[in-house]
């Protein structure tokens, strides 16, 4: 069923949610995912889970609908912004209380809450191109409301001098639009499996994206690990290759070696796979 701007707000706004929430679920089960929760395993983390993961995308669900309710063709203005703001905050606190305090999504809520507020927004007509211009337009506005405490995220960026998740919405996600999506497409075309052109779009993010998980955690020596390692993985033909499946165990021991977890890299996979979805929704992806 294609989403159209005559769909009434209700069954669109409860589409995204559920389509924002299984992003995040499909996302954390991908594997194998250098360092990262999957079905495997825990990666780096001691206190993360893939049923915890799962927990916590499943409380977010309402938070997701009621971003969808609020910015149903409304235009970006500060009004929207603190709205959405404001919402993005109340749904962190649900998380919290979900997973007993452990930050699991505080990053996909910031990137998924703005593109699922852009598409509703644009009436539920989902082009990702628009949809992400959008969510920059909304990103861009001020939110007084906003704390003034620094995340681990912001504390990376200003201390290493680079951008962040901030940035990225603020520039449309030029990671999703620009490396990840034409992946996970192209992948598909070549005939990778499913899981496999996932893992190949997680790649083309971690090639190039400054992930402040992975900065706050390894410093530059593991990003440089991070970005280096995604290259070799798809300079090797990507996951559907041998070449490429070794290349990327290989940057999967790296990882926890430097006890780095790509999770800025791995909250825009999210992205992709719900701009993808909203884009196709008759896919079978």
């Amino acid at each position: 069923m294609k989403l159209l701007p005559q769909i009434q707000v209700e069954g669109g706004a409860e589409w995204l949610a559920r389509t924002a929430t299984q992003c995040l679920i499909d996302e954390a089960r991908l594997s194998p995912k250098p360092g990262l929760v999957d079905s495997r395993g825990n990666g780096a983390h001691h206190d993360l889970s893939l049923a915890l993961m799962e927990r916590s995308a499943h409380s977010l669900t309402s938070t997701f609908q009621a971003l969808a309710q609020q910015s149903w063709q409304r235009p970006a203005d500060i009004a929207l912004r603190q709205t959405v703001g404001r919402l993005g905050r109340e749904g962190e606190q649900q998380m919290m209380a979900a997973t007993g305090g452990v930050n699991t999504h505080r990053g996909a809520i910031w990137a998924l809450g703005l593109l699922v507020s852009a598409v509703a927004m644009l009436g539920g007509d989902a082009k990702a191109n628009a949809v992400a211009n959008t969510a920059a337009q909304l990103a861009k506005l001020p939110d007084d409301a906003a704390p003034k405490v620094f995340s681990k995220g912001l504390r990376a960026t200003h201390r290493y001098r680079v951008p962040g998740a901030r940035e990225e919405a603020q520039q449309a996600f030029p990671h999703i639009m620009q490396r990840a999506l034409p992946q996970l497409r192209l992948s598909r075309l070549n005939g990778s499996s499913e899981a496999q052109a996932r893992l190949d779009a997680l790649m083309a993010i971690m090639t190039s994206l400054t992930d402040t998980c992975v900065l706050s955690r390894a410093g530059m020596e593991g990003l440089d690990a991070m970005q280096d390692g995604a290259r070799a993985v798809l300079n090797a033909g990507g996951c559907a290759t041998l070449s490429g499946q070794q290349a990327l165990a290989s940057l999967d021991r790296q990882m926890l070696a430097l006890n780095a977890s790509p999770g800025g890299a791995a909250d825009l996979l999210a992205a992709t796979l719900f701009l993808d979805r909203v884009e196709t929704p008759n896919s079978k992806h």
